[in-house]
């Protein structure tokens, strides 16, 4: 659900650098959602971020995290929260039947489903999984803003070390290299400290707008039950940064 490169355990003790927690909007849009939820079903959870957060916090139900990238769970296997489960997959190689008040998914790992027939599986397992009165929370970067015009850096960004002051950073590079209908297709390089060459890798999200989205959640048996543009709650618009997303079941 994240970059390629964060399956490599020595790039991935760095996601929390490059997306800190106290500045993740949506963090503090999901965490009281989570935490009013009896069990979560965190997918494409990374490093387990929001669910060490809601265990902290005092959340005492299930929480469980779903990633395919070995290096995230070995940093989410790290954390000190107690009984959380972390399980390597993701919707199409796992499976749960009525078991989670609460399926999330954050930093625009939706846009990661990125074929018809693989976003139709994924959103039928989130149904699957959801209790009936359950709630399935995401977001996507809203099309009409065209956040990837602004991606590719004129020159490297330095990402300060997890160990902080005296500890070299990390360089990081991103180039668009093609947008090609709803896909946008680009590059991210990553300097470690102490290398001399980048690590690249090659993405590709996927940038749905609301109607579109609306009807392969109804085609699911899913419904809109809130819609946002932006992490204060604002109404969506064409200039909106996100399409942020509370979906319930329909009946069957």
């Amino acid at each position: 659900m994240v970059d390629p490169l964060f399956a490599d355990p020595a790039l991935a003790s760095w996601y929390d650098a490059l997306s800190p927690t106290d500045e993740r909007g949506d963090f503090g849009f999901y965490l009281p959602r989570v935490m009013s939820a009896r069990s979560v079903l965190d997918v494409g959870c990374g490093t387990g971020s929001l669910l060490g957060l809601a265990r902290e916090a005092g959340h005492r139900g299930r929480l469980l995290g779903l990633d395919p990238g070995a290096g995230m769970l070995e940093q989410a296997r790290r954390r000190p929260e107690p009984d959380i489960e972390w399980i390597a997959g993701d919707l199409e190689s796992t499976s749960w039947e009525r078991e989670f008040d609460f399926v999330v998914m954050t930093g625009h790992a939706f846009q990661a489903l990125l074929g018809d027939d693989e976003l139709r599986a994924a959103l039928a397992a989130v149904r699957a999984a959801l209790t009936d009165d359950g709630r399935f929370g995401f977001e996507t970067r809203n099309p009409l803003a065209r956040a990837w015009e602004s991606w590719t850096t004129v020159a490297p960004v330095d990402v300060p070390a997890p160990g902080g002051e005296g500890s070299a950073p990390l360089r990081m590079t991103r180039q668009v290299r093609s947008v090609d209908g709803d896909i946008v297709f680009f590059r991210t390089g990553l300097t470690l400290p102490g290398e001399h060459a980048p690590r690249h890798s090659d993405s590709t999200l996927r940038f749905l707008g609301a109607d579109r989205l609306d009807a392969f959640l109804a085609e699911a048996g899913l419904v809109v039950e809130e819609r946002y543009g932006d992490w204060e709650r604002g109404p969506l618009t064409d200039v909106s940064p996100e399409i942020i997303t509370v979906a319930r079941r329909t009946p069957a």
